[in-house]
Order: structure tokens, then C-alpha cells, then sequence
């Protein structure tokens, strides 16, 4: 079992950053891969970031392509995103996830195992 546990959500305005964390618990972390993802209201979750166990992959969204990062530090069991450059389309609840596929890291759902509650990201106009 992996706990995942995500903070640094908030409100912030237009144009700002934030930086969300992930704490993993349990199993080895640095074995497994990690993604985020965000749900708003009446939408389906939708892919936003991963990152390869080894840390060396990401890949991204889009949307979000040149505005987010993504990256990891083993060693305390935690992966982050930077979120700059926020527009009122990012409002959302971002979940991380993480997932260990042959294939690496998946942009879908179903190719993670475990889930974190998730974290709030509202951006105002």
C-alpha cells in the first residue's frame, strides 16, 4: 500500500503560481511512477503531469505544456508541481497518483494504483 497525501492548494489570482506537494507513505516510493491529475466541477478528470520513476521522463498535458512542472525528490518520498502563469480554466482539484505500468507513465486514470484525497487550486479573474 502507498498513502499520498497532497497540500499547497489555495486561492490565488490570475497570472500567479503555486506549488502543490505529495507525500507518499508506505511502499517504496522511488519505485513507483507519479501523476497529477485535476477534476473541476461537472468535468471528467483529466491528465495534467507525470513524472518516470527514474525521474528523468515527464510529459504534460497540453494545457498546461510551458506553465506547469513537474518533478520529484526521492529521497523524501515527494513529488510537486509547479503551477505558473494560473488561469481561471486551472481551477480544479489536483490529485497525484501513483502507478508502476511496464509501459511507464500513464495519462490515464486507470494506469495508476493509488490516490491521494487531493488539494483545492482555485484561480480568480
Amino acid at each position: 500500500q502507498v498513502q499520498l497525501v497532497e497540500s499547497g492548494g489555495g486561492l490565488v489570482q490570475a497570472g500567479g503560481s503555486l506549488r502543490l506537494s505529495c507525500v507518499a507513505s508506505g511502499r517504496t516510493f522511488s519505485s513507483y511512477d507519479m501523476g497529477w491529475f485535476r477534476q473541476a466541477p461537472g468535468k471528467e478528470r483529466e491528465f495534467v503531469a507525470a513524472i518516470r520513476w527514474t525521474g528523468v521522463r515527464v510529459y504534460y498535458a497540453d494545457s498546461v505544456k510551458g506553465r506547469f512542472a513537474i518533478s520529484r525528490d526521492n529521497a523524501k518520498n515527494t513529488v510537486y508541481l509547479q503551477l505558473n502563469s494560473l488561469k481561471p480554466e486551472d481551477t480544479a482539484v489536483y490529485s497525484c497518483a501513483a502507478g508502476s505500468r511496464v509501459t511507464g507513465p500513464s495519462q490515464t486514470p486507470s494506469g495508476y494504483d493509488y490516490w491521494g484525497p487531493g488539494t483545492q487550486v482555485t484561480v480568480s479573474s
